[in-house]
């Protein structure tokens, strides 16, 4: 018997009661069809574990829409495989190959603490993010090409975070790319990649626009 794990709390239990009573029930049809007929999302979501972020909301979706992948700033590793362990590249590797996606979108956010933490490590301002025992730390060693070339260009801090924001999400489709399996299906026209941000403050959604070469709002 695993003696590490507790009851779940009496909040979540009440939440999850009311979700069987309410959305389960009036979908529970819904629900059947997705248990027997298994999932079929058109659309992937690579998006922050920051609890602001909740992309089902953003797009109304319902149960079976999305496939969502959530990690610390939205990142996707360049295509490396190895014996070591891979969350991120799997689940793309899944959805692209196994569930056939359409759309495949990266969605990052402003003020996001990972990215925060990736400018103060890479600017000295957070060594203990520097340690090879922080997760974080090298997680975060993905975009520390991005604030090199982010810093280079100047500004205040601030400004420099925004940028690296933006950047960030531009620096995990590069790296989307450099996976065959997504390079060939997006050079054969079979699944298209998009790049979104989230403004949290005040709700606005912009996507990159390759014409201009920047984020536009939505």
């Amino acid at each position: 018997m695993n003696s590490s794990t507790t009851p779940l709390p009496s909040s979540l239990v009440s939440r999850y009661h009311g979700w069987k009573a309410t959305s389960f029930k009036e979908n529970k049809a819904w629900y059947a069809r997705l248990a027997e007929g298994g999932q079929h999302p058109r659309t992937m979501i690579i998006s922050c574990c920051d609890s602001r972020v909740h992309a089902t909301s953003i797009f109304g979706a319902d149960t079976g829409d999305f496939f969502i992948h959530r990690n610390i700033a939205n990142l996707v590793p360049p295509y490396a495989p190895n014996e070591d362990y891979h969350g991120t590249s799997a689940a793309v590797e899944y959805a692209v190959t196994a569930l056939g996606v359409t759309n495949l979108i990266v969605m990052g956010h402003t003020l996001c603490g990972g990215i925060q933490g990736c400018h103060d490590m890479c600017s000295g301002k957070a060594p203990e993010l520097e340690k090879t025992t922080s997760f974080v730390g090298r997680w975060m060693d993905i975009l520390r090409p991005t604030y090199e070339k982010v810093a280079s260009e100047g500004g205040t801090d601030a400004e420099q975070i925004k940028r690296l924001e933006h950047e960030g999400i531009m620096t995990s489709i590069d790296n989307l790319m450099s996976f065959p399996f997504v390079s060939k299906l997006v050079d054969a026209e079979e699944l298209a990649l998009h790049a979104v941000i989230l403004d949290i403050s005040d709700g606005t959604l912009e996507q990159f626009d390759p014409l201009t070469g920047s984020f536009c709002p939505i």
